[in-house]
């Protein structure tokens, strides 16, 4: 089955209400998933780093309310057999304000045994 978008509205869902519980079904689960943050220097290597780094955000098992909101624009899609690279502009805007934060994001999704999975996830900081 090839690449399907909705698994990208579901990593957004998942950071815009905080579920930390959904890490398993977006990411893969072992050593080899890695994460470069836009707000944290290096890489974050496996998959008990990158929930230990959404917990330090506010994630939660089962999630919770918050006010603030994450989307995406100008998605590209690029699929390789059992590889997708999505390319967009990842938006975060806090309550207050004036203009969200923007940069680039990359997402490497690879298709395994349990579905399409986020491998590497690459975020930028555009400055104003």
């Amino acid at each position: 089955m090839g690449f399907y978008p909705k698994i990208i509205d579901d990593w957004v869902r998942f950071w815009n209400t905080y579920d930390l519980s959904k890490v398993d079904d977006l990411f893969l689960t072992d050593e080899h998933v890695t994460y470069f943050s836009s707000e944290k220097e290096g890489v974050i290597r496996g998959i008990e780093s990158l929930r230990t780094h959404h917990e330090n955000f506010g994630f939660v098992k089962g999630g919770k309310s918050q006010p603030n909101q994450l989307w995406l624009e100008g998605i590209v899609i690029d699929e390789f057999n059992d590889t997708a690279i999505v390319c967009a502009i990842w938006c975060f805007k806090r309550p207050g304000q004036e203009k969200p934060q923007r940069g680039p994001v990359t997402l490497v999704y690879v298709n395994t045994s349990k579905g399409w999975r986020i491998a590497h996830a690459n975020f930028g900081n555009y400055k104003y």
